[in-house]
């Protein structure tokens, strides 16, 4: 079962998300998350919620570690972000479970704690343009 109901996440996709791409690469606290699909070879962008970790980027799991572009990063090894104006390359993405939501600031820990949202996806920053 994944925190936010799929059905959200499929009128999102249809609806949301649409306007988001747009948006989303120069939001704070958001990105443009750029992947292939595991068998089509297509090119996918979905918005993400994402956070400066470390020396790399941790992306919130608002619909869980099972949605087809978490699957698609992990496959590929990575994927590319562009947030705040720039491309970033982004390799060796790991699942993290943190009910707590640990790394969180303080009002995304209580919005992803309302989602039901634990999981995120740690990802190294290869390279930035």
């Amino acid at each position: 079962m994944s925190p936010i109901p799929l059905w959200v996440g499929r009128v999102n996709k249809r609806a949301l998300n649409r306007v988001m791409r747009f948006v989303a690469p120069y939001l704070p606290g958001f990105a443009l998350l750029v992947h292939r699909g595991r068998r089509s070879g297509r090119e996918y962008a979905v918005p993400v919620n994402i956070f400066r970790d470390g020396a790399g980027y941790r992306i919130a799991l608002t619909y869980g570690p099972s949605t087809d572009w978490v699957r698609n990063v992990r496959a590929a090894g990575g994927c590319r972000v562009r947030t705040r104006g720039r491309l970033v390359e982004l390799t060796n993405p790991r699942l993290v479970h943190d009910p707590g939501r640990s790394w969180a600031p303080p009002v995304v820990r209580q919005i992803l704690g309302l989602a039901q949202a634990p999981d995120s996806l740690v990802l190294d920053a290869d390279a930035e343009h």
